[in-house]
């Protein structure tokens, strides 16, 4: 269904998630819109998912992030802010160490006048911060697909980076 490669290395940065919160005793929670609950799936699927993996939200509809999530009313949805909020919101609604968020233009059409495959990523671990924008190519499955990848590897990189970054 979706492309294997992505879906790969999306499984074997969850697995590394789940190794680093076992192994610092971190606990971690997903909010995510275009995927549906298909990321919050590769953390559960990651081995002992159960000692560190809080839960998520799938917030698909604007209404959903603005009232669980806490992303400002009238706010686009497919923005840096609107990522890091839902990032922030769902850490905070699972009482988290670390948190990763996404959402973005799925397909197969645009939204909010992004072309599908714009997509932002955001992960936080801590008091630490950072979003990516992508531009993945490809049919929603693909999109997906590498959403999920770039999601968690984002966050994999804010666990084993000592830099106290902030946003970028």
């Amino acid at each position: 269904m979706f492309p294997q490669t992505y879906d790969t290395a999306a499984r074997e940065a969850a697995e590394k998630i789940s190794r680093l919160s076992q192994d610092r005793g971190l606990t971690v929670a997903a909010a995510e819109s275009l995927t549906g609950g298909t990321l919050a799936a590769c953390l559960a699927a990651a081995p002992g998912s159960s000692d560190w993996f809080a839960g998520g939200v799938v917030s698909y509809q604007t209404r959903t992030k603005c009232e669980v999530l806490n992303l400002p009313e009238g706010q686009p949805v497919i923005t840096e802010a609107a990522a890091l909020a839902m990032c922030q919101g769902v850490a905070e609604l699972m009482r988290c160490d670390a948190a990763v968020a996404v959402t973005g233009a799925g397909g197969p059409g645009p939204q909010e006048g992004h072309p599908a495959g714009t997509v932002w990523v955001a992960a936080q671990v801590g008091e630490r911060r950072r979003a990516r924008l992508h531009h993945f190519p490809g049919d929603t499955g693909a999109i997906l697909a590498r959403t999920r990848q770039h999601a968690l590897e984002l966050l994999l990189t804010l666990m084993t980076t000592d830099n106290p970054e902030g946003t970028s």
